[in-house]
């Protein structure tokens, strides 16, 4: 695929390099990459595949800009808040390059679809967020031969890795299985540090274009973590196992436990029929699960802080006979807060809806929502 003499001028500073050269630059623009996922890893990612001039790029998300989205997420500005990512993504990548080609799919990854999907591309980029949704790209990665560039973000630490490249380890050689629901927090409820996400995704996107030019040594059997309050960087070997086999693609989210709380039907309560609870001075005991640094930031009156990896040994001094409603941020951490105070014996639980978030929006506007 030749170049034009307006992309000749556009990619000068690769076409100097030897390694790269006129050859390498019509690989990138002859390639094609799907991105999953245009959140944190994704929008730097995206950014940086698309000025390198690669020529294809997909990218499927089915979320909206949220305001908290934009610490991190810098394809997006204020104004995008509502709008779809992968629209606004494309927008921007199109001004940034308006020599590549963008294809937008705004729905979730799912097995029905992951399949013939990663068909469609040379190289899967991983910026998702959750367990269920890596094991997913892993395994349909495996089934279709494509290479999976890895990234993963939490707090102030990350790693890049790639999976599956030339027959070599994948996900499953690096945790077989998946943590045990509610072991390992999600960014949204443990946080990450805004400028971390642009360290992994460019380190993605390096190894994306070095699979393409079929340079350097590709991160394939080793995985790079990085430590961002120690400036530190470690490699640690991956290596392939056998133990397992990947037939075909599964329900992820029973897979990873996500569905195992709500098979047990815990039950909820709105934030308008806590506040009706509370003009009443219904009897119950409120307890928040978050963490103590989200609990300074905000919480409720009356609200007693117990967060849910000290609540199974706190349970002990609780009172079963008495009502209670559990909140955290959203009503993740709650929903498996409700779920372990059954199992225990609590009768009388509930779990609020959409956490302090929802209270915030609905209830309360003066209180911050973070």
């Amino acid at each position: 695929m030749s170049l034009t003499q307006d992309e000749l001028k556009r990619y000068s500073r690769h076409l100097i390099l030897p390694e790269v050269a006129k050859e390498g630059q019509e690989k990138l623009k002859a390639s094609r990459v799907l991105v999953v996922g245009a959140g944190g890893l994704g929008c730097p990612l995206l950014m940086y595949l698309a000025a390198a001039g690669v020529g294809h790029l997909g990218i499927i998300d089915f979320d909206v800009v949220d305001e908290s989205n934009l610490q991190r997420q810098v394809i997006y500005g204020t104004s995008d808040v509502g709008k779809s990512k992968v629209e606004v993504a494309k927008a921007r990548l199109l001004e940034l390059n308006p020599t590549i080609q963008v294809t937008t799919y705004q729905e979730p990854l799912t097995s029905d679809n992951a399949l013939a999907l990663f068909e469609q591309y040379d190289i899967v980029a991983d910026g998702t967020d959750n367990f269920a949704t890596r094991y997913l790209v892993n395994d349909a990665c495996v089934l279709t031969g494509k290479p999976n560039v890895y990234g993963s973000i939490f707090r102030f630490e990350g790693q890049v890795t790639v999976f599956n490249y030339q027959n070599g380890p994948n996900y499953r050689c690096l945790y077989k299985e998946p943590p045990p629901p509610g072991l390992v927090p999600s960014c949204a409820e443990g946080g990450v540090l805004g400028v971390l996400p642009g360290v992994i995704a460019t380190l993605q996107a390096t190894e994306v274009l070095k699979i393409i030019l079929g340079i350097g040594n590709v991160a394939s059997g080793k995985l790079l973590t990085y430590d961002a309050l120690r400036l530190s960087f470690r490699e640690l070997m991956v290596k392939k196992r056998y133990d397992y086999e990947i037939k075909g693609l599964i329900d992820y989210e029973e897979f990873c436990g996500v569905k195992k709380v709500s098979e047990k039907e815990v039950k909820e309560i709105t934030v308008h029929e806590l506040k009706q609870k509370l003009d009443v001075n219904e009897a119950f005991d409120l307890i928040d699960v978050r963490e103590e640094h989200e609990y300074d930031i905000c919480n409720l009156e009356g609200s007693t802080l117990i967060p849910l990896g000290t609540l199974e040994d706190t349970l002990p001094s609780l009172d079963k006979d008495k009502a209670y409603v559990v909140h955290c941020k959203l009503g993740g951490r709650s929903a498996k807060a409700v779920d372990l105070m059954q199992n225990k014996g609590f009768k009388n639980v509930l779990n609020l809806a959409g956490g302090i978030n929802e209270w915030a929006t609905e209830i309360d506007l003066d209180m911050p929502v973070y």
